[in-house]
């Protein structure tokens, strides 16, 4: 077995991602979901350890942020890492902080809402044909 080095685009994110250690971030998930902490460790897959990260959850004007500790995030499924600035209120001042159970419920009405609408989009295409 021998050994290859990694693409070069793979080096320069590996390596970008340097001047974002012991820093406060921003990291949106390829499944949607948006975590934030501090970066403690990465590799040259960008493979990465957030520090006291939490996922931010937000439903139409309200948002909550559960705690996940400590959190590996494999590189693959990173789709944008920006760096929060301490000194700005990261939430636009409309919006209001809830419970974890309260955005779960919220959560849901707008999975419900939004499967509802799909499948009366596929009756209404029945009817089209």
């Amino acid at each position: 077995m021998s050994w290859s080095a990694p693409p070069e685009e793979d080096i320069h994110l590996s390596t970008s991602l340097a001047s974002y250690l012991d820093k406060k971030l921003l990291i949106l998930l390829r499944d949607g979901r948006k975590l934030l902490g501090i970066l403690r460790s990465f590799d040259q897959f960008a493979n990465a350890v957030l520090e006291g990260a939490c996922e931010r959850v937000i439903v139409g004007e309200i948002y909550c942020d559960i705690p996940l500790g400590l959190y590996v995030i494999r590189g693959e499924n990173v789709v944008l890492i920006g760096e929060l600035d301490l000194e700005k209120e990261e939430i636009p001042q409309h919006m209001t902080r809830v419970p974890p159970e309260e955005i779960k419920r919220a959560q849901k009405a707008e999975r419900e809402a939004s499967d509802l609408k799909g499948s009366m989009r596929q009756r209404m295409e029945f009817l089209e044909d």
